[in-house]
């Protein structure tokens, strides 16, 4: 029987210096079964590129930027 799907949503805005963390201690994690979700709330440091490498290595990794006018 296959583990049900886990979604983990992590809200961010300006975390250019604790995403990546984040990001890493989900993906560390022992349950496998789990999909990544990032909505970023217009950042303007570099969360976004951060979040954009880190991508690189997890597939399970999804990104989303929120529009400017979000509101």
């Amino acid at each position: 029987m296959e583990s049900p799907l886990i979604s983990v949503i992590i809200p961010a805005h300006n975390n250019e210096k604790t995403i990546g963390a984040a990001i890493e201690s989900i993906a560390g994690q022992t349950y496998k079964n789990l999909e990544i979700i990032v909505v970023d709330d217009n950042s303007t440091d570099n969360t976004g590129e951060v979040i954009k490498e880190i991508g690189k290595k997890y597939q399970n990794l999804s990104y989303y930027k929120l529009p400017y006018d979000d509101p």
